[in-house]
């Protein structure tokens, strides 16, 4: 089968959250399967290409005030899956993917659509999909225009759409006057198609014109349809329940292991943990505590700093967790009232609370390889891929019961021996305070510690077992719009055997 991704981040050419690992890495895994598979994404300043060739010269893309034109590169193929990048350096050539410190871009919506559009026409030169893999609001016209105006276009009449939703707090919200901007016909300014409480809502029209919707964890799926996770669009998703279906994320063990990292100072595995104290340290000294006693957990964070992780939490109970035997390792970036608040508590308290504001994948691995335990508190959390990482090195999760933290991480027991991390389920500081008790309390009996490590270590998730289930869901997906459409199909076959 073969299947088009959409999507606006890829590593290793573009990131900015996990979108871009899982557009890295399930292409790969499909195409290990047997698909062929395709990647589109937008030519950034970032995106670093080697010998560039432009497969597609020209595309026209219709706007209200005049055409645009881009082109098509590809950086060849990898792993059996071929990039494709659309460029156009007046919308994608910037400081960043998405905004700037001022917030997003206001252009946004002109920028996707002109990506979308370029990814259904430059298909019909590259190759048309037997299915369309399209991901967040940013690619959510890909489904939109083939259902509405290019619906009659014979191309893509039997053509599937899948559509995948990283994070529900993102759902491209426009104004109305958006839609003749982008040429598209104003009946979308409806409440069963885009309307969204008198705005364009691009989010809520990939989900009305996809043949199936999934999303990055079990748990997540089912919390999506409530009130409380669904942002305003539960209901459009409960009507279509039979068609929404939540598949983990993978991660890639190729990147994320302790027998192989390349950024960690020492190797180490289930069999032998030994080289995880050099770490440790080494992630001391890195963050500038390497006085510290090595006996002394350590807990990392390693985030995007938003209202979404959990860190009023932190805010609430600092001063007692401070209290605590315990050192804190802090990484990230982004919202302004959290990277001053980390930097408060860094000041607070310079022997319990150490802060770099930044992205940094060098030191995101020593964190993950030199961390006791690893704290993700979120208020929702979609999927989660560093709770995973963290089970990979030893490094016990400590996590609020929501979505894929929820999925991936089971409640230890020390009577048992069963288990891998620490769970709590009340959205509250004290909550979060006295898991973390819990953690510390057991971080003092090295035998049974190093069992839930352990524990951690031997499980697996790697991308094998996601990318099957995607498989399914595209079946799935083209036999409903096969069914939809039997006549082309069956003209289809004429075509092959006649």
């Amino acid at each position: 089968m073969h299947i088009a991704f959409a999507a606006s981040e890829c590593v290793p050419f573009s990131k900015t959250g996990g979108l871009a690992d899982v557009v890295g890495a399930l292409p790969r895994a499909l195409a290990a399967l047997g698909h062929q598979v395709s990647v589109y994404v937008p030519r950034y300043r970032q995106t670093k290409l080697t010998d560039p060739q432009t497969v597609v010269a020209s595309v026209t893309i219709p706007f209200d005030d005049k055409y645009r034109f881009c082109s098509v590169v590809t950086a060849g193929s990898s792993a059996g899956v071929k990039f494709y990048f659309v460029d156009y350096p007046p919308y994608f050539d910037r400081e960043a993917l998405y905004g700037s410190p001022a917030g997003d871009y206001p252009d946004n919506a002109e920028r996707f659509a002109l990506f979308s559009r370029a990814v259904i026409e430059a298909s019909k030169i590259l190759g048309v999909p037997h299915v369309f893999h399209c991901h967040d609001w940013q690619s959510a016209l890909v489904p939109i225009l083939l259902r509405t105006l290019y619906a009659e276009d014979p191309a893509f009449r039997d053509v599937a759409i899948v559509f995948t939703i990283h994070n529900m707090g993102y759902q491209g919200l426009f104004p109305p006057d958006t839609l003749p901007l982008l040429t598209l016909p104003w009946d979308l300014l409806t409440i069963s198609k885009m309307e969204f409480f008198g705005q364009v809502n691009f989010l809520k029209g990939a989900l009305v014109y996809s043949d199936f919707v999934t999303t990055v964890s079990r748990k997540y799926s089912q919390e999506i349809q409530t009130t409380e996770y669904g942002f305003g669009l539960e209901g459009v998703l409960r009507d279509r329940a039979a068609t929404v279906t939540g598949i983990l994320n993978g991660v890639d063990y190729d990147e994320w292991s302790p027998q192989t990292d390349k950024f960690a100072v020492a190797k180490f595995s289930p069999q032998d943990v030994t080289g995880k104290l050099k770490c440790k340290q080494d992630l001391l000294q890195a963050f500038g505590v390497a006085r510290a006693d090595a006996k002394i957990p350590v807990i990392g964070i390693v985030s995007r700093f938003a209202a979404q992780k959990g860190f009023d939490l932190i805010s609430q109970v600092m001063d007692r967790l401070a209290r605590e035997e315990m050192i804190m390792v802090v990484l990230g970036s982004g919202d302004k009232p959290y990277e001053e608040m980390f930097q408060r508590l860094n000041k607070q308290y310079p022997n319990k609370i150490a802060v770099k504001v930044a992205y940094d994948n060098a030191i995101a691995h020593k964190i993950e390889a030199g961390a006791d335990m690893f704290l993700m508190p979120s208020r929702y959390e979609p999927c989660g891929l560093n709770q995973i990482y963290s089970l990979k090195y030893g490094t016990v999760p400590i996590v609020r019961a929501t979505g894929g933290l929820d999925d991936t991480i089971e409640p230890w027991d020390a009577r048992t021996g069963k288990g891998t991390g620490f769970k709590f389920t009340d959205y509250t500081g004290e909550a979060l305070l006295a898991t973390v008790k819990q953690a510390l309390l057991a971080y003092q009996d090295p035998s049974s510690w190093q069992t839930l490590m352990r524990n951690g270590m031997g499980r697996d998730f790697s991308w094998g077992a996601s990318a099957r289930e995607y498989g399914k869901v595209y079946e799935r997906a083209r036999q409903a719009r096969i069914s939809a459409h039997p006549g082309a199909a069956d003209s289809k076959k004429e075509a092959v055997h006649g």
